[in-house]
């Protein structure tokens, strides 16, 4: 029975043990400061401190990120078993896409024809269509931000962390020889040990100096031009991060455009309790002009005439300041003709300002969170002067 047996070199495996002993040693002994070390460059110093940081920064950046694309942990490590397997990740749905279909279901049941059923339907719709925005953000995320930078983790920095080993190693073999080469100079001129005369240990020592130096520098200078690469990688990192948050401002973007259709479909529904929309933009305009109000309003009281007898044109955006609104009573109820008015009660308090240009038969309201126009003649000022603070 032929058996084949791995061709081991002993005088390898013994040199190797032996290398490796001294390493220890070497080690052991720079711990506890019984010995010198030969300190590296100052240059290479904060090299290696750059790359030590880039790498903790980038771990932690990639790690968060991949939160915010996945909060669920479980999910993470599911895809991160299906990429090292090379296999498609699975196709899950969201939370926002399991509440969408929830509604769609229950507005079908509530009734197509009921305002209430209408209104679900439509929003379980749009709530599907962000889902779909935020299943194309979260994959794009991941080939142009979180996978270049993973990629840069599992290769440069492996490949550096790897030389850097080797340098420490050749390192030690570099200071261990240098020991050696002390304590031969130290046993000349006394008597040969085992037949070897003291020069004789002292000249191998040396050789073996020279050839520790010349492989430590050698490997100095890899590790090096592998640490100088890291400006070049932080380079292509920024275009990655770029990439990235032009990524989030589509994504936002498309969940806002749907949002805003939603509004209007919500809007057009009608019903008892039609929806008011909320124009953001006008809110930060309004509050983005501060003190400049009074001069709209002024400008607007030139013009009285022009709204005369007219709801505003809701083409047109208003201008109000909703920090300086005033507070009225409703003195009887009224139910709203369309989406852009409230509803009011009778004896409730609201907070009411003028519209901009000013129109002689409607104000802009706030009744809560709702927002809209209020009839003129179905509220009265309680305090004129006064300007109430929201």
């Amino acid at each position: 029975m032929n058996i084949n047996l791995p061709n081991f070199n002993v005088k390898n495996l013994v040199k190797e043990a032996g290398s490796t002993i001294s390493r220890v040693v070497q080690l052991t002994e720079e711990k506890l400061g019984t010995t010198e070390r030969t300190e590296y460059d100052l240059h290479f110093q904060n090299l290696a401190e750059r790359a030590d940081v880039t790498k903790t920064w980038t771990e932690k950046i990639v790690r968060d990120t991949e939160s915010v694309l996945i909060p669920n942990p479980q999910n993470r490590v599911e895809d991160f078993i299906f990429e090292k397997i090379e296999k498609s990740k699975p196709k899950r749905l969201s939370n926002l896409e399991h509440l969408a279909l929830d509604m769609i279901e229950a507005g079908g049941d509530f009734g197509q024809d009921m305002p209430y059923g209408q209104a679900l339907i439509k929003v379980g719709q749009a709530e599907q269509k962000v889902g779909q925005c935020e299943h194309d953000f979260i994959a794009t995320s991941g080939i142009c931000f979180t996978q270049p930078l993973r990629k840069f983790l599992d290769g440069e920095m492996k490949t550096i962390s790897k030389e850097r080993g080797i340098l420490e190693t050749k390192r030690l073999d570099l200071d261990a020889c240098k020991n050696r080469v002390k304590k031969a100079r130290s046993m000349l001129g006394q008597q040969s040990k085992d037949g070897i005369s003291p020069e004789a240990v002292l000249e191998q020592a040396e050789r073996d100096l020279r050839v520790a130096q010349a492989e430590f520098d050698r490997q100095s200078e890899i590790t090096k031009l592998l640490l100088d690469g890291i400006s070049t990688s932080q380079a292509s990192h920024l275009r990655h991060l770029h990439a990235f948050i032009q990524t989030q401002v589509r994504y936002y973007k498309q969940c806002g455009d749907v949002m805003d259709q939603l509004q209007r479909d919500l809007a057009n529904l009608g019903g008892p309790t039609p929806y008011a929309p909320l124009d953001l933009n006008d809110a930060s305009k309004s509050n983005s002009a501060g003190g400049a109000s009074a001069g709209h309003r002024g400008a607007g009281n030139n013009n009285t005439s022009s709204g005369h007898g007219q709801k505003p044109n809701q083409s047109i955006p208003m201008h109000v300041n909703v920090d300086q609104m005033q507070r009225a009573r409703v003195l009887c109820s009224y139910d709203a003709k369309d989406h852009t008015e409230l509803n009011l009660s009778a004896n409730e308090v609201i907070f009411v300002t003028e519209c901009s240009p000013v129109n002689e038969d409607y104000m802009y309201g706030k009744q809560g969170l709702m927002k809209g126009l209020v009839p003129r003649a179905f509220v009265e000022m309680l305090d004129e002067e006064q300007e109430v603070p929201l």
